[in-house]
């Protein structure tokens, strides 16, 4: 699947991309715990390049987006595009599909039973926002050091924390991560810390509309409930 990401990313002009991105990165000269790139991806094109990794980007965006790390971190080795990366944990890619198949079953809807939405996969969402937070910071990755100095990961980039989809702040930064050569405490390195903006929105389905329409859905009683969705 690595192979295919590859040809993919080389037909579709993404790799064209990644290379213009990773440009800015090296010019800057500045070395950074986290290196972030935006990969658009379209399921359709991939899906007949090759079955198995079109299925695997639609169902498991997570564990696809490592596949397209693992592509993106031998590129920067083997062009030298950042001379400043490391380690292939210090890479996070974020896939962003053009589109999602138009199913039923990619459509998220809490109006409806069972719900089932227990796999981290991509999702399509409509609703009315009621209600916007302000924009504030996450950290979307840090750097940890092992704090006894004669181990060897008492330096260099091995512990790198990066935020997940569906994570809280505290899986990527806590202070009770331990060593896992040394068994010593980590400390986070606050020169590296990467932060992002987010926002939180309230949303309500959109099929309230007509209830406050006054529409009669045969339905003695009902119940409208909003959702809220972090937007990073």
């Amino acid at each position: 699947m690595r192979e295919m990401a590859l040809v993919y990313l080389d037909r579709s002009g993404g790799l064209q991309k990644f290379v213009h991105d990773c440009k800015k990165y090296n010019d800057s000269k500045q070395s950074h715990a986290v290196y972030r790139f935006i990969i658009s991806v379209n399921p359709s094109d991939i899906a007949e390049l090759d079955a198995t990794l079109g299925n695997y980007i639609l169902h498991n965006p997570i564990q696809a987006a490592q596949i397209f790390q693992s592509v993106c971190f031998v590129a920067i080795k083997t062009l030298s595009l950042i001379e400043q990366l490391q380690t292939e944990a210090q890479i996070s890619i974020l896939l962003k599909p053009t589109h999602l198949p138009p199913l039923p079953s990619y459509v998220l809807s809490l109006s409806a039973f069972p719900f089932n939405y227990t796999s981290q996969r991509f999702y399509m969402s409509e609703g009315i926002a009621i209600a916007m937070g302000t924009v504030t910071k996450y950290t979307q990755g840090a750097r940890f050091l092992c704090t006894e100095e004669t181990c060897p990961f008492s330096e260099g980039f091995r512990y790198i924390r990066v935020h997940l989809p569906g994570a809280t702040e505290s899986a990527t930064v806590r202070s009770d991560f331990v060593c896992s050569l040394c068994s010593s405490p980590l400390q986070e390195d606050m020169k590296f810390r990467v932060l992002g903006d987010k926002q939180i929105v309230e949303m309500i389905d959109a099929k309230v509309l007509n209830a406050l329409k006054g529409y009669c859905n045969d339905k003695s009683h009902f119940r409208i409930q909003t959702f809220t969705v972090f937007l990073r």
